[in-house]
């Protein structure tokens, strides 16, 4: 019998875990997007809460992930800063909130393991990037929504068509050492599918800005793989896989809200710096 390639075992037995990874994803994606939508719509309480679970889904990940399991203190002084806070910006005193997050990450670092401390703080400002850059979007009554599902169609738009256009291209890799299957074809495509989303909801919501909005888009998809980036740097330098197993065929929650956390971070700062605090999502979605 002629010898069979080397791998070649390897990777009849690999394909159908790759099969079955890849259904498992599909399935987790169909039951998470709505829910994320529907959070969206309802606005209020319910958006709020849906993120707050998320952003303390986050929070105990990092925590896990980089050591702080040993010092619990750590992470009930960073989720108790993140619930207080939550509370002043309801009734939009960001001001207070952003302190109030400030000093939970200094309590989270004099509390954590001498060797974590750094880890620790910066994951208290991870997790409160999740929670309050969607809900300050959110709260502009005017264009909230709008932004929200914006920013939804762009991240998801840059992971499919950079996952399809990595794939079928393929080409050299964009972070080896970070992430060894992303490619700069799969980047690019990814950028692209961003770019079109952009320019198609810029053309039905203000067609003189369609340019500057698709331009917004291509730098939020750049942040998006980023975010996705760094992530997977945290994960390499701590050695996981994964952040957690809670969700099959993604991982944890900063596996699948890793580019959505840093782009609503950049889109909260857009809107911001053009339009204030009061309507940070009419600052980014006009111009």
């Amino acid at each position: 019998m002629p010898e069979a390639e080397p791998g070649a075992t390897a990777n009849k037995t690999n394909a159908p875990a790759k099969r079955s990874n890849l259904v498992l994803r599909v399935a987790s994606a169909v039951v998470l997007a709505p829910l994320a939508i529907v959070a969206a719509y309802a606005g209020g309480w319910v958006f709020i809460v849906f993120w707050a679970l998320a952003a303390a889904g986050i929070l105990w990940e990092w925590f896990w992930l980089v050591g702080g399991r040993e010092k619990p203190a750590a992470l009930a002084a960073a989720g108790g800063a993140l619930v207080v806070a939550l509370g002043f910006a309801h009734y939009r005193r960001w001001d207070i909130a952003l302190d109030i997050i400030l000093l939970g990450a200094v309590a989270a670092a004099l509390l954590a393991p001498a060797r974590a401390r750094g880890w620790l703080a910066a994951g208290t400002l991870y997790a409160a990037a999740a929670l309050f850059a969607p809900m300050l979007l959110r709260a502009d009554a005017s264009y909230g929504l709008l932004a929200i599902l914006f920013l939804f169609a762009i991240v998801w738009a840059t992971d499919i068509l950079a996952y399809f256009a990595g794939r079928a291209i393929g080409g050299p890799k964009l972070a080896p050492r970070i992430s060894p299957n992303k490619t700069w074809s799969g980047a690019m495509g990814g950028a692209a599918g961003a770019i079109a989303v952009g320019a198609a909801t810029g053309s039905f919501l203000q067609p003189s800005g369609a340019v500057w909005l698709a331009l917004v888009a291509l730098v939020l998809s750049i942040v998006a793989q980023a975010g996705d980036l760094f992530e997977s740097w945290v994960k390499r330098r701590f050695g996981a896989k994964n952040s957690s197993e809670l969700i099959p065929g993604h991982g944890g929650l900063m596996d699948r809200l890793d580019g959505f956390v840093t782009a609503a971070l950049a889109a909260a700062l857009i809107g911001i710096v053009r339009e204030g605090m009061d309507a940070p999502a009419r600052g980014l979605m006009l111009w």
